[in-house]
């Protein structure tokens, strides 16, 4: 891992490759990853990142002018997103190459469709799919488990690339996980 500053919190994540770059008030919870490339700059205000969520390879995230970026539970941020000032729910997927604006607010269990623009200010209700630029709502569905299942793989994936298993396996830890959380899910 990096050497990060003192205004960095880690809190036990799955993984962070060691070319992830964070500056600033920058909080990541309890078996998140961060892949190759990601940039979280936080200078003004926070970034807060939730339990099990992956920020993936070229994901860019800072902080608006006056608005933080939090990120819920069990959240995928896909490849070469750009996220600025905005606030995700638990259990969303955020497609590739997707962009979140100031003052966007994505409700729970959400997708937003690849290369999707959010402009400022943009509100997303929960169970919303979201597609276009500007992005609209397209279809309403809780996608909640289905994230969920996506953030739970990211987190196992990471704990392994953390002890130098690069190839996905289905180890007798990795399905006793996924079944914890089809578990948790129906409960």
């Amino acid at each position: 891992m990096s050497d990060f500053g003192p205004s960095v919190t880690l809190n036990n994540p799955a993984f962070i490759h060691r070319t992830a770059l964070i500056y600033g008030k920058v909080f990541v919870d309890e078996e998140s990853s961060l892949w190759p490339y990601v940039v979280i700059r936080a200078e003004m205000h926070e970034v807060r990142i939730g339990k099990r969520t992956n920020i993936q390879d070229f994901v860019m995230i800072h902080v608006g002018n006056s608005t933080p970026t939090i990120i819920g539970d069990n959240c995928s941020i896909t490849h070469h997103c750009t996220i600025h000032g905005a606030e995700i729910g638990d259990n969303c997927l955020i497609g590739i190459n997707s962009t979140l604006m100031d003052g966007v607010k994505v409700g729970k269990n959400c997708i937003i469709g690849g290369h999707t623009i959010l402009t400022e200010g943009t509100v997303i209700p929960d169970n919303s799919i979201v597609m276009g630029a500007p992005g609209k709502v397209v279809k309403t569905r809780d996608s909640g488990a289905a994230n969920i299942m996506n953030a739970a793989f990211y987190s196992e994936n990471g704990k392994a690339y953390a002890q130098g298993e690069h190839r996905v396996a289905e180890t007798a830890a990795f399905k006793a996980a996924m079944e914890h959380e089809l578990k948790a899910l129906a409960s």
